[in-house]
């Protein structure tokens, strides 16, 4: 967004926002007092190889003051893939943790008490599945399924748009994400069944204006969804939750928080009806911008950090990840990972950022930029519409072609030195050598062993349990109106696996084949 040198009273509305925060549009934030009684929860991303070194990992960032854990999975599976599928051969923990099972899900969690934690899971496509393995090991450790906290990502338009981890068709997988949202609404309270995500667009190359349309844009859309399921907005609407970026551009960064949040107020107002604040009200999680960190010099990644955080936590975000210096590098190391934590640790109990609500309120220049993003924003919504919806968006390109067109200028902007990215394009300290670092690498062992242990589990369950149930979800998923999630459950119980599920799905619903405008 443009910016000018001075901003004055005149620059501002009219008919300026004058709301408190917990107040309608919440563009001060959702709670009237925010972090002067209760914190952002800090939540730490993490997962790699074995779900053993993974739940490893876990307890030592709940040691060090984690208050939320965030879980990466693996690309297989990502793509509904067993760790035996031979596409998934070279992938398995690499980028996250591999859940074949139910079993795997155990070893992930063991000694967490999931009724006193909050989990949020980053998984999309096959969201439901991972979903039903949680609440599986919960209830079998004593945790009713109404007790569990956390969130599951299941936001699958974003997949299509900028992220490519999806399975089936747009229309199957929005019957699946809505399934869940059913499935979560009747069953388990206090847990958000999707976050819709920005963040995944902004690291493709989305503007700040872009992230916020299009993020409220593919809302919009499961928002309706679940609307011509018949459910009432107000029932599920509480629950939606959103994920952003959080870049290092402060100011701009802060503003777009206050629009988001004022922008969808008056969505879930004016053209859902939601008569409950919950429903107006944006809750979301922020990452810092993983894209903006750098191989080079890495620990001026510290600093970078820092200042996203500060955005995110000006910008009033429920809970946030703070990524680690060594992330360009490869998995983060545990030193950087506890650094990340310290990070967040630093700013809520050194500085006076918790002492007031929306510290930057008032500015001639945030208030501004508030205004600008939610203009900007609303016309890019408003071309989505004319579409015919996000749905209809994706099918064209237009999303994905709108952010690959800033993705290109950005990248322009760099080359020829315009914009400045310190240890990069400026300040390079070409006449010292780099200081040796060694990143954590995942052992290739680790895929010969899942392979091991999921072959173990296949030759030791009830074969003829796991067929029927099979057999069941396959029928219902030929079912349009029949919710395909305690189905899923039922399976997963008796043991099947990932990848065999989503096969069943597969061969009912298909699989996504992008166009050649792609």
């Amino acid at each position: 967004m443009p910016w000018r040198e001075v901003y004055t009273q005149a620059d501002l509305s009219s008919t300026p926002d004058v709301s408190l925060p917990g107040e309608f549009p919440f563009t001060r934030g959702i709670r009237s007092t925010m972090y002067t009684t209760h914190p952002w929860t800090i939540r730490q991303y993490a997962g790699y190889g074995s779900a053993a070194e993974s739940n490893e990992r876990y307890r030592k960032l709940l040691d060090e003051g984690s208050t939320g854990l965030s879980v990466a999975f693996d690309l297989p599976t990502q793509m509904g893939m067993d760790s035996d599928a031979e596409l998934a051969h070279g992938e398995v923990g690499k980028v996250g943790v591999a859940i074949d099972s139910i079993d795997d899900m155990r070893r992930l969690f063991d000694g967490i008490d999931l009724g006193e934690v909050s989990t949020s899971m980053t998984i999309n496509a096959p969201a439901a599945v991972l979903l039903v393995l949680y609440e599986l090991v919960g209830n079998e450790r004593g945790t009713n399924s109404d007790q569990l906290r956390g969130t599951i990502q299941n936001d699958v338009l974003k997949e299509y748009i900028s992220r490519g981890t999806y399975i089936f068709p747009p229309s199957a997988s929005m019957r699946l994400t809505v399934d869940t949202i059913e499935y979560v609404t009747g069953r388990m309270p206090a847990f958000n069944p999707i976050s819709i995500s920005g963040y995944h667009m902004s690291e493709a190359g989305a503007t700040p204006v872009q992230e916020v349309a299009f993020t409220l844009a593919n809302a919009i859309a499961y928002v309706e969804s679940a609307i011509a399921r018949g459910l009432d907005v107000d029932t599920f609407a509480p629950r939606l939750s959103f994920f952003f970026v959080a870049r290092e551009a402060l100011l701009e960064e802060v503003a777009k928080f206050r629009a988001a949040r004022r922008l969808w107020a008056r969505i879930m107002r004016e053209r859902f009806g939601a008569k409950d604040p919950r429903s107006q009200m944006l809750r979301f999680h922020t990452q810092t911008a993983g894209v903006q960190l750098s191989a080079q010099q890495p620990e001026v990644n510290l600093i970078r950090v820092t200042v996203q955080a500060l955005a995110a936590a000006l910008g009033g975000t429920q809970s946030l990840h703070t990524n680690s210096f060594d992330e360009a590098l490869g998995l983060p190391t545990t030193e950087a990972a506890r650094l990340a934590v310290r990070t967040q640790q630093v700013l809520q109990n050194e500085t006076d950022l918790i002492k007031t609500v929306d510290p930057l309120a008032g500015s001639y220049a945030i208030e501004k930029m508030t205004d600008d993003i939610e203009s900007a924003a609303e016309v890019l919504i408003k071309r989505i519409d004319e579409l015919g919806g996000a749905i209809a968006g994706v099918q064209a390109g237009f999303q994905k072609g709108e952010i690959e067109q800033s993705a290109y200028t950005f990248s322009r902007e760099v080359e020829d030195g315009s914009r400045v990215i310190v240890g990069v394009n400026a300040f390079t300290d070409t006449d010292s050598a780099p200081e040796p670092f060694e990143p954590l690498r995942v052992d290739p062992a680790i895929e010969a062993e899942q392979v091991a242990r999921l072959a173990q589990l296949k030759a030791e369950r009830d074969d003829k349990a796991v067929s029927h149930a099979l057999s069941e979800l396959s029928k219902a998923a030929a079912t349009p109106d029949t919710n395909v999630v305690p189905f899923l459950r039922e399976a997963l119980a008796n043991k099947a696996t990932v990848g065999e599920v989503c096969d069943v799905l597969k061969n009912q619903w298909g699989t996504y084949q992008p166009s050649e405008k792609f």
